[in-house]
Formats: structure tokens, C-alpha cells, sequence
């Protein structure tokens, strides 16, 4: 059985494979500068179309579910017409099913297509960056469009935020995967992605830029994410903004000026409560996931429920519905003062429970916009009930709105500084500044005291992160490269082989996969034996190519690590500047390599000082040591054994292990240690070895 039809020697050129071929090896020699300009205007002219054909999909479900449907119209925010909405619903007791049919649907596409775009989606990009950069399906973006559209366009409480970084990170994963990208490489792609994608459809690039490198880390910084989020932020909104129009999307809702000291009062105040308040969205929000999780309804159907009780809700406070930023827009003037009270203070309750029952049960949509409203109202509440009591406040809400907006998710989000910075963008103005200073700083350290975040995924700072730990840890990693570790390729599987002669091939290679190869000697994969076998049972003729990234030989050591433990596998190729096979890499040959660096680098240091240095060394029949334990008091005192090589495996020298004829020992000590130890691993017994010669 053959897996193609094709023959002769050569291979017909393929523009796509050309592309991928060719682009790996620029972006594997090309600098810093002229890979993050390519880069950075890819995934930001991708994430800008991205957020255009979100957000026109979510006006059209919107415009067909509750307009068409339902004959109700929600407002809008300045920068999408300033509508007032709606007063009442033509058809009431179509709320509740338009919205449940809605969140049904958008269920369905998740659950049979791509279960990983379930949720708010900003969750799912972090984590992605920690640990799989390269492992966003392209399927999760389409799906993503599709069931966040359904899902708020319905009624569902949910933002746009969310999807839309999901969407350009989704991207971002791609190019890392076409391009081969290194594991750094591709964690920059990724986040740039989430920071261009969000600050596009908030018409907010600087700020969108910033929360690339914030939102990672609970306590900390991704540095190394800003330049290429700036690149990429620029081009998205550039993008968003010739299509959808430039300006703040809010409009310049308010210029504030600072009277006297005594007005940051009640900005503390309002950071204290926007901390508590930043809390219960945290916790009501994952206790109604929970709740929805450890039911038995089937996971299409929860968020019909969810969706349901949305309906039920919004008959009576009709801003949980959608993404709410038109009801924002109202509260920032006059208009808020024709809000009944108490709805102006149930919403943030209201809201916290819409987006648990829509997102929190399985529907898709983000977390971001519901946060704003949820503070905007806070803010709103405050002013409305302090206003009578405190001229000093002032007669306008809108500097408690914003600042509420700043306070409630910059808190909870453990992203200070990008939230304050999105909605000033989004406000057209940074007067607000030093009010959400004070509010800001106080929410944050309410939540850090509580140790809780709205995002899960979040790490503690970068010592957490494992690529980062692993540098810091191993630091000659970043200076030795694969070719001072690759080992020959004991089997490589070659397009238009039969099966059988591919098992036999593995079979005598005494391996369970190789990589593949195409006729024109490119890498394409890694093939399985397992599958392999599978296939010749059933007789199907389909090849299944595990896509395995594989390594430069220029890439250093640190890019190597880091590749294997996303990949899950013990060994990943090594390939060329063409994409050809060279050889391939494990752990163990890893561990050789940097330890034949690490001797390298003790010996020259060695040369240098004089006094103490490594030894390299192995055990020969007959030894003093053979049989030894390695804590059996053979050793002296001073001497320290880094690694036992035994065969093709690195082990490392517990108490417990005992030495065999043959371990090379790798060890670090002064001269008169290094000394004795070559005498204890001699066949020469130790009074001979340590006789001065010519006695």
C-alpha cells in the first residue's frame, strides 16, 4: 500500500510550501528590527480584519435577534452613532426565547467543532502563551466569530474584547506555526496578537499594547512583548479605523479639572468599593461557571438556560443585555438622571449575574465589557447617591463613570495600567489621570490582598513562566546551539515509500516515529509507527503527519528546551536552512551538549584561575569505584559529581546510584579532588596512579 501516486525523482513547486520554507529560514536569520516589523504588521493588519468582521457580525445578530425578532434596539455608544435605543420591547415574551435560542446556537458550533472557543477567550490566549503558542486552531477563530456573534447578538451578556483577542492570537499562532517560529518567537506573536486585537475594536492601541505585556502576569511584566505589541496595535487600529472611522468611542466624554485636594475622597471611596465590587464579579462569575459545570445538563443546553434567565432578567433591567456600552454612553451625561434609581443601583448586580448565566455556563463572549459596565455603574450609583448630599463632587457623572470603569476591572484584572489607559482612549481623555490614580491603586490593592484575579491563566510574575525559569536556570542555554547537540537520524521516512516499507524501515531503526520528508527533502512532520500499523489493519491508504515543530541547527539550546516541552515529545528534528532533516534532538542529547558547554566553559576558567575545574572521566574495568555508591564515602570531600553519563542516558548522581564500568563522570572539585578521583576511576590502582613518575 502506497500513501501517493506520484513518481519520478523531482518534486513539483509548490508556491504555499515555497512560501513556508523560504519564510522560516528569513525569520531564523533575520534580525530583531526587520522580524518584528514583518511580524508586527502581519498579525496586526490580520487582527484589525479580525476585529472589523467580528463586530459587523455582531451587528448583524444583533440587528436580526432583537430588532427583527424581538422590535427592540439597544443604544449605542458615540463612535457607533449614539443611539438612544429603544424604550420598550415591541414583543416582550420574546426576550427570554430569543436569547436562549441564541446562546443554543452558537453551544452547538462549540460543542461539535471546537470546544476550546467556550468561555470568554481571553483565558484561553494567556494560557496559550505560557504553554502552547503554536497550538490555537485556526477552526477555534471561525468558530469564535460565529458563536460570540449568536451568543451576544441574542442578548447575551458578553463583550467583544474577548473574541476578538482570541481571534488575532489565533493568528499570531499560525504564522508561528507556518514560519516554525521559536517558542519565544512564537509567545510574542501570541500576545501581541490579544493586545492589537483588543485595542483595535476599543479604538485604544496604546492601551491595547500595554495590556499585552501586563495581563500575562498577576505581579509582573512581559517586557518583551511591548515593541512587537506597538508594531502590531499600530497597524490593526490603523486597519479598524479606515473601515469603521477613527475617534474614541465614547467621544470626548468629559474634561476634568482638579478644584481641591478634598475631591480625592470620594475618588478613594470609589476605589474601595470598585475593589470589593472587582471582587464579587471574580468570584459570582466562576461560582456560576462552577455551578454550571457540575451540572448534568448536556453542555449545548447550559447555555440555553443561561441564556433564558438573561431574557427573564432583562424584562425588567434591560441593560444586561448585549455588550451594554450604549447604556455607558447614557450614564456619562444627563441621561443617567432619567434612569430609575434602583436600576442604576441593582445593575452592577444584575450584570455580574447576566454574564455568569451567559458566558460562565459554556456561552461564548468576553469578560472586559461587562466589567466596564459593571463600573461605570458603580460610579454612576455613587455619584447619584452622594450628588445631593456633596456639591463638591461636581454636576457631572462622567468623571465617576470613567474612573468607575478604570477602577472595577483595572482592580480585578490585575492590569492597573492597561485599563486605565483603555478607557482614557476610549473617553478622549487623559484628565482623569490622577483621580484613577488614587481609585485604581486602591481597588488593586484590595484584590491583591485577596490574591485573586478575573484571569485564571494569569501567572505570578515571570520567574513562574517556564520559559523564563528555564533561562534562569540554565543560563548557557542561550549561548550553545543545536549543532553542538544534534545526534544523527536513526530512520527518516521519505514521501512515496509503502507503508510496509516505512514499519520495516522503524522496525530495524528499533523506533516507534521518525520524521517525514517530502520528495523535494523538506521536513513535513513525524510519522508513527503506531499509525502505521493502524492503517495497514484497516487498510486505508491515509497517512496521518503529527506536526512537530521542528529546530534550526543555529537555533541555541534555550529555543530547543523550549520546543521539546511543547512538544510534548522526547525528540524533535533538527533541520537545515532548507528544511532539510540533519538529525535530531532529545533530552539526554540536550543534557550532553550543555554539559560538554559547561566543561568547555569550567576549563577555560580553570586556565585562567589555576586552581580548581571540571574533569571528564570514565570508569575503567577494574576501578576502585566500580560498585560504589555515589554517597558510599569513597569519594573526597570537596568533590562534586554534576552528571553520570551511562550509554545514550544522562542520569543524575543521587546517593542511591552506584557506578558501572563505562559511566562517564562529569565532576567539578580542586586539583587534588579531581586528582583522586582520577585514581578511584582508573584501572591503575591508587598508589601507582598518585606515584610522581620517574620514582
Amino acid at each position: 500500500m502506497k500513501f501517493t501516486t506520484r513518481t519520478g525523482a523531482g518534486a513539483p513547486w509548490h508556491p504555499v510550501r515555497a512560501l513556508r520554507v523560504h519564510g522560516a529560514a528569513w525569520f531564523a536569520r533575520a534580525n530583531y528590527t526587520r522580524k518584528w516589523l514583518v511580524l508586527g504588521t502581519a498579525i496586526g493588519l490580520i487582527a484589525g480584519a479580525g476585529a472589523v468582521t467580528f463586530y459587523n457580525a455582531l451587528r448583524l445578530s444583533s440587528w436580526f435577534f432583537l430588532k427583527v425578532l424581538v422590535g427592540y434596539s439597544t443604544p449605542t455608544p458615540y463612535g457607533e452613532g449614539n443611539a438612544m435605543g429603544s424604550t420598550h420591547f415591541a414583543r416582550p415574551w420574546l426576550v427570554p426565547v430569543v436569547a436562549a435560542l441564541g446562546a443554543m446556537l452558537g453551544a452547538i458550533l462549540v460543542v461539535r467543532v471546537a470546544p476550546e472557543a467556550e468561555g470568554h477567550g481571553t483565558d484561553a490566549a494567556i494560557a496559550a502563551v505560557h504553554y502552547n503558542p503554536r497550538g490555537i486552531r485556526f477552526r477555534t477563530v471561525v468558530v469564535k466569530i460565529i458563536a460570540s456573534a449568536l451568543t451576544i447578538g441574542s442578548g447575551g451578556s458578553g463583550g467583544r474584547e474577548g473574541p476578538t483577542g482570541q481571534i488575532s492570537a489565533g493568528f499570531g499562532s499560525f504564522l508561528s506555526r507556518f514560519f516554525d517560529l521559536s517558542p519565544n518567537d512564537a509567545r510574542l506573536a501570541v500576545s501581541a496578537g490579544i493586545g492589537s486585537g483588543i485595542g483595535a475594536i476599543f479604538g485604544a492601541p496604546l492601551a491595547g499594547s500595554i495590556l499585552a505585556t501586563e495581563i500575562m502576569y498577576r505581579d509582573d511584566f512581559e517586557v518583551d512583548a511591548l515593541l512587537p505589541s506597538f508594531i502590531a496595535s499600530v497597524s490593526a487600529y490603523g486597519l479598524w479605523g479606515s473601515v469603521e472611522g477613527f475617534g474614541p468611542l465614547f467621544g470626548y466624554a468629559h474634561n476634568y479639572h482638579l478644584a481641591n485636594a478634598t475631591q480625592f475622597v470620594w475618588f478613594a471611596v470609589l476605589g474601595v468599593i470598585g475593589g470589593f465590587v472587582g471582587l464579587g464579579y471574580a468570584k459570582g462569575f466562576y461560582g456560576l461557571a462552577n455551578l454550571f459545570s457540575r451540572s448534568r445538563l448536556p453542555k449545548w443546553l447550559r447555555p440555553a438556560l443561561g441564556g433564558l434567565c438573561v431574557g427573564l432578567i432583562a424584562l425588567e433591567i434591560p441593560q444586561v443585555l448585549g455588550t451594554g456600552y450604549g447604556w455607558i454612553q447614557q450614564s456619562l451625561g444627563a441621561h443617567l438622571l432619567a434612569i430609575p434609581l434602583w436600576i442604576v443601583l441593582v445593575v452592577p448586580v444584575a450584570r455580574v449575574l447576566a454574564t455568569g448565566l451567559s458566558i460562565g455556563s459554556g456561552g461564548s463572549g468576553g469578560i472586559f465589557g461587562p466589567g466596564m459596565v459593571i463600573g461605570a455603574f458603580v460610579g454612576a450609583s455613587l455619584w447619584r447617591l452622594v450628588e445631593p448630599l456633596a456639591p463638591s463632587v461636581g454636576h457631572s457623572p462622567a468623571p465617576f463613570v470613567i474612573v468607575g470603569m478604570m477602577t472595577c476591572f483595572g482592580g480585578i484584572s490585575r492590569a492597573p495600567l492597561a485599563v486605565m489607559l483603555m478607557v482614557a482612549e476610549m473617553t478622549g481623555s487623559l484628565s482623569l489621570v490622577l483621580p484613577a490614580m488614587v481609585s485604581v491603586g486602591l481597588a488593586t490593592l484590595i484584590v491583591r490582598r485577596a490574591d485573586d484575579s478575573i484571569y485564571r491563566s494569569q501567572l505570578r510574575s515571570r520567574a513562574d513562566a517556564p520559559a523564563h525559569r528555564l533561562l534562569v536556570g540554565l543560563p548557557l542555554l542561550a549561548e550553545l546551539s543545536a549543532r553542538d547537540a544534534v545526534v544523527p537520524t536513526r530512520c527518516v521516512l521519505h514521501e512515496g515509500m509503502s507503508v510496509e516499507e516505512m514499519i520495516t524501515n522503524m522496525r530495524d531503526a528499533a523506533v516507534v516515529a521518525a520524521p517525514y520528508v517530502r520528495l523535494d527533502d523538506t521536513y513535513a512532520g513525524v510519522v508513527e509507527l503506531a499509525s502505521l500499523e493502524e492503517s495497514l489493519r484497516d487498510h486505508h491508504a491515509k497517512l496521518e503527519v503529527v506536526d512537530v515543530a521542528p529546530v534550526a541547527v543555529e537555533r541555541h539550546l534555550d529555543v530547543v528546551l523550549d520546543v521539546l516541552m511543547n512538544a510534548q515529545r522526547s525528540w524533535v528534528p533538527v533541520v537545515n536552512q532548507r528544511r532539510g532533516v540533519i538529525g535530531t534532538l532529545s533530552f539526554s542529547d540536550l543534557v550532553r551538549g550543555y554539559q560538554r558547554g559547561l566543561t568547555s566553559t569550567l576549563r577555560r576558567a580553570q586556565t585562567l584561575s589555576g586552581a580548581a575545574g571540571v574533569l571528564e572521566i570514565d570508569v575503567e574495568p577494574g576501578a576502585a569505584l566500580v560498585g560504589h555508591l555515589v554517597r558510599g564515602g569513597l569519594l573526597p570531600r570537596g568533590l562534586l559529581i554534576t552528571a553520570i553519563e551511562r550509554g545514550r542516558d544522562v542520569l543524575t548522581p543521587s546517593g542511591e546510584l552506584s557506578f558501572e564500568v563505562g559511566d562517564r563522570l562529569i565532576a567539578l572539585g580542586g586539583a587534588s579532588e579531581l586528582a583522586k578521583l582520577r585514581a578511584l576511576a582508573s584501572s591503575v590502582p591508587e598508589s601507582r596512579a598518585e606515584r610522581p613518575s620517574g620514582d
